[in-house]
């Protein structure tokens, strides 16, 4: 079974504002002539990457709520120019929305069991995914989805 991981999306203000992060680093790393890969850079380093890397999604917490996730690709561990031990999360440049979810501010990122994890929005034709964002939350808390 997959483990997670999840963290809060300080800065964001919703799920098309980290599309469009991402996006913008992606073009800055290509313009440098790296990778294009979408690194999230952390100073704690999972212990468990095999139940991770290939398997696992960060999920993201965005004002208060679990409101998507990206795909792990890699975790690279490495040591900064100030000799600090980091860790290089790579993720798949493609979110996923998830049904929202409620959750408490946390530091840096947990581990979270894929049974714990919200569902993705399925995309079957209902369009929910098509909401904007704060109506899919009130919604969820109202219960009506």
């Amino acid at each position: 079974m997959a483990l997670n991981l999840i963290k809060l999306c300080v800065g964001a203000d919703g799920v098309d504002d980290l599309r469009n992060w991402i996006e913008f680093r992606l073009a800055e790393r290509k313009a440098a002539g790296q990778d294009a890969e979408h690194l999230h850079t952390t100073r704690m380093v999972p212990k468990r990457v095999d139940e991770i890397i290939g398997k696992g999604s960060l999920y993201w917490v965005i004002k208060g709520r679990i409101q998507c996730r990206q795909r792990i690709v890699d975790i690279r561990p490495f040591v900064d120019t100030e000799g600090v031990s980091r860790c290089h999360i790579v993720l798949d440049p493609h979110v996923v929305l998830t049904h929202s979810q409620p959750k408490r501010p946390f530091q840096g990122w947990r581990y979270l069991k894929s049974e714990d994890a919200p569902a993705d929005l399925s995309g079957g034709g209902d369009g929910i995914e098509s909401l904007p964002a704060d109506m899919r939350n009130e919604l969820t808390e109202l219960g009506l989805i």
